[in-house]
């Protein structure tokens, strides 16, 4: 593609480096067969070849966000679907990144939108506030059928809608501290709390940490860690998700320079994405750049560490059809494809490949809440490609894609592993207990 930034523009290492990305761009349009977006709306705007251009003017104009810009740059899922598909190496990440961070300081949203984005990114990055909020949402969601019919109301009878009718109970492994293995000791790694994941969903890290210690391995939840920094950073509040990273990386380095580590464990793979590319994010910081990349590199998703160390034997390989749902971060953010189904197979489980595995079920972040018709139809065909395969259940290894198919599926829908920890022995999913005793 090409390009007539200015010579000040290019000055600035942002722009020099989205312009390096919009002319790898060559017009191919293979992107638009596996956008999400483009593929239920048929809108060019609403294709990555088609954002590129509006981030284009954007940036090279040095000009304000409009309208039109910013509805269909927050129409993106993020899913990443275009990188993969990309046969010219597009960064599309980052040029997307920069872009939401260009609309948050030249471009007023109108006032729900602002107020809703403000709510968000000050109760999800924080547990405790995030379980109050759903303790209210308990009666919200009575409300939320007739939201659902209001134009201004809409976003927020879809938050409501999602939303637990039952809190799970807090879990005893989520405060700071050390969970020693079971046996002589094989490794030591810093796990991830995470911050919506241990409201939600408390026993995908109370498995995760059951599985390492039986394997020896033992589990650190770091000092001081908190939220990684991705919801804020797709909103393009860019200081609040630095902050995040850099609150991370110092928690994890103290780690790191006492005990050691040999990995730093993540359960969301959305969170997974975000964490590796800490290195990128501050890499213009110079008291945190070598630090970010070095924490970057040790940065896994639960399942890519779990293949490195001997499980031993399975020892309830309940041979159960399992469908699983690749998620976006996973797949096209992380390029894990194979390793969490081959970690099920080889634990007992018959793993069924989902059809059309490459596109989005509609969760994104917060994207389901922000857009909620998209959200749902995207939800409503991965749940039918799903189904297609007829499984007993559902895994996955994101806890928004959990919660996003949960919504609309009677079908159980558990992280990869907690499977593991059940099949290597651990603790059987509750979710598992509508298949009967026998499961």
């Amino acid at each position: 593609m090409q390009t007539t930034f200015s010579e000040a523009r290019r000055a600035d290492p942002q722009i020099a480096m989205a312009e390096s990305i919009l002319r790898k761009c060559v017009h191919c349009g293979f992107c638009t067969a596996t956008c999400p977006t483009f593929v239920l709306l048929g809108d060019e705007r609403d294709s990555p070849r088609g954002r590129i251009y509006l981030i284009k003017d954007m940036l090279e104009n040095d000009r304000p966000a409009t309208r039109q810009d910013v509805t269909h740059i927050d129409r993106c899922l993020t899913c990443l679907s275009c990188t993969t598909t990309c046969p010219s190496g597009v960064d599309y990440m980052h040029l997307v990144d920069h872009a939401r961070v260009h609309i948050e300081k030249t471009y007023r949203r109108p006032l729900m939108d602002r107020a809703l984005r403000g709510v968000l990114a000050l109760v999800l990055p924080k547990p405790a506030r995030f379980r109050l909020s759903l303790a209210g949402a308990v009666y919200g969601r009575l409300f939320a059928p007739l939201m659902a019919r209001i134009p201004g109301l809409r976003q927020v009878a879809a938050m409501l809608a999602l939303a637990p009718a039952k809190l799970p109970p807090r879990s005893n492994v989520q405060a700071p501290g050390s969970f020693p293995p079971q046996v002589p000791r094989r490794g030591r790694v810093a796990l991830l709390s995470g911050c919506a994941q241990p409201v939600l969903a408390p026993e995908i890290n109370a498995a995760t940490i059951r599985l390492l210690n039986r394997a020896g391995i033992e589990v650190v939840l770091a000092e001081g860690e908190g939220c990684c920094g991705a919801l804020v950073h797709h909103m393009g509040r860019e200081e609040e998700a630095l902050a995040a990273a850099r609150r991370n990386v110092d928690a994890w380095t103290r780690e790191l320079d006492g005990g050691g580590l040999d990995a730093i464990l993540i359960t969301a793979s959305g969170c997974g994405t975000t964490v590796k590319d800490y290195g990128h994010m501050l890499a213009r910081d110079p008291a945190y750049a070598a630090k970010a990349e070095r924490i970057a590199a040790l940065a896994l998703d639960v399942s890519e560490y779990l293949q490195k160390i001997d499980l031993g034997a399975p020892v309830n390989p309940a041979g159960l059809k399992v469908a699983y749902h690749s998620a976006c971060s996973m797949q096209h953010g992380q390029k894990i494809t194979r390793t969490p189904k081959a970690l099920l197979s080889a634990a007992g489980f018959d793993v069924r490949d989902v059809p059309e595995a490459h596109l989005c079920c509609g969760s994104a972040g917060v994207y389901n809440i922000m857009q909620p018709e998209i959200a749902t139809r995207l939800r409503d065909r991965k749940i039918a490609n799903i189904e297609k395969v007829a499984p007993d259940l559902i895994a996955a290894g994101n806890i928004g894609c959990i919660t996003q198919i949960a919504a609309g599926t009677g079908l159980p829908i558990v992280h990869t592993v907690e499977l593991l920890d059940w099949a290597y022995g651990g603790k059987r999913p509750d979710k598992l207990d509508r298949l009967g005793p026998s499961a």
